[in-house]
């Protein structure tokens, strides 16, 4: 049982303005940074792995730096299309429904992972097949730089003082801005950690130390399986969403029911890899 002393303030929250810099009557916030900041590093990565021959089949790489800069526009509409789409069919339709425009009121709601990937596995797709990219490669591709823009994503929503956590007694806990005089978890600080440098470290051990580019969809799979995992434990300290709440038991969100398909998915992606390529 919480006392409400040890609720009322732990830590202070730091105080940062939305609003990185203003050019003009043009704001640039921080979540739009995160965006570009966390698609351009990503950018860079995947641009070196390609140039290392030895980490995939055969010692070829699947596509070439040019091919990857072509690229960087398809991933960008899809991550931002299908981020926004799969927020309001996920978790804002009813509200949609009453108020359209509300679809285009980015700041209004957001952007859902589970649909950013959905866009971003389409427009991979289209792409692969147009400039006849190996699919599984091009989705291993991705899967190792995806935690960058996933990283930078949550570090955006702590700073926006959004998707926080429950109430929480925690030495590290903070009292948002928008959460009500209680302290709560920083999950979005949780998620920084576990989806993005904790991800980054073990695709990091798979392409470089273990190999596993060689085999077409493992490090996606591992990518999918590690992002659901992660994405399911933290979803225990993170308040649902206010028009959602919880869908049953008591704890159960939309953000774990979304995953557990993405867990199924990816193991069936790594042994689909093992049988495709097992002597390689």
């Amino acid at each position: 049982m919480y006392s409400i002393p040890s609720l009322l303030a732990i830590l202070p929250y730091p105080d940062i303005d939305p609003v990185a810099f203003s050019v003009g009557p043009l704001a640039v916030h921080w979540y739009g940074l995160a965006y570009v900041v966390g698609i351009m590093l990503g950018w860079y990565y995947a641009k070196r792995m390609v140039t290392r021959a030895d980490l995939w089949p055969g010692g070829t790489a699947p596509m070439t730096v040019e091919a990857l800069d072509d690229f960087l526009v398809w991933v960008a509409g899809g991550v931002v299309l299908g981020g926004r789409i799969g927020y309001i069919l996920f978790y804002d339709m009813a509200a949609i429904i009453d108020n359209p425009i509300r679809a285009i009121e980015i700041w209004n709601g957001g952007m859902s992972f589970h649909g950013g990937l959905i866009g971003t596995t389409i427009a991979m797709i289209l792409f692969a097949r147009r400039n006849n990219v190996p699919v599984w490669s091009l989705f291993d591709t991705v899967a190792t730089v995806a935690p960058f823009g996933l990283f930078f994503g949550r570090l955006a929503n702590f700073i926006n003082g959004e998707l926080w956590g429950r109430i929480a007694d925690v030495p590290w806990a903070f009292v948002f801005p928008t959460g009500g005089p209680f302290a709560r978890h920083p999950s979005q600080l949780y998620e920084a950690a576990l989806e993005g440098i904790v991800l980054f470290l073990v695709l990091r051990v798979m392409t470089h130390h273990v190999k596993a580019l060689r085999k077409p969809g493992t490090v996606a799979g591992v990518f999918v399986c590690g992002y659901a995992l992660s994405r399911i434990f933290v979803e225990f300290f993170r308040e649902p969403d206010a028009q959602l709440g919880y869908l049953a038991f008591g704890w159960l969100t939309m953000g774990m029911v979304l995953s557990l398909p993405m867990l199924f998915l990816g193991v069936w992606a790594i042994v689909r890899a093992r049988r495709a390529t097992p002597n390689s």
